[in-house]
């Protein structure tokens, strides 16, 4: 597997092929949401859901061995987009991995100029969300 820069160079590379043509932008950061691994309807619950997202984003995760794997879903086209990104950086690595990680595509892409004010506190709540949860795994291996 990639390292997280890597994978972030490559998102890179592939919206810096769309140019700055925002609608063509959109429309592939929604595509990127329908790649998402099913979602189990089990976990769609009130306690999965991101606090500070203005559309509906469930997250869950699993370990795996010493990583952390990031299953979400989200009722918007655009911001399952936004997580399968994220999924895509971070999911698979170990806790330090996640908590140490500078998400520097985001800034890159210009995402904040693409989704706006809203969406972009609810990125962020997602960013948030997952380094809190490798937060956990890592004091769960540490306490054992």
């Amino acid at each position: 597997m990639s390292d997280i820069n890597t994978v972030q160079d490559e998102i890179i590379e592939e919206f810096g092929i769309l140019g700055n043509d925002r609608e063509s932008t959109i429309f592939y950061i929604m595509e990127l949401g329908d790649r998402l691994d099913p979602f189990p309807e089990i976990e769609r619950t009130e306690d999965n859901i991101i606090k500070g997202c203005q559309s509906k984003v469930w997250l869950v995760t699993q370990e795996e061995g010493d990583k952390v794997v990031f299953l979400a879903d989200s009722n918007t086209d655009i911001t399952k987009g936004l997580i399968s990104l994220l999924i895509r950086v971070l999911s698979g690595r170990s806790p330090d991995e996640i908590i140490s990680s500078d998400l520097y595509f985001i800034d890159k892409i210009g995402m904040g100029s693409i989704i706006g004010s809203q969406r972009s506190n609810g990125l962020t709540a997602m960013i948030k969300q997952m380094k809190r949860f490798a937060i956990a795994y890592q004091a769960k291996s540490n306490a054992s």
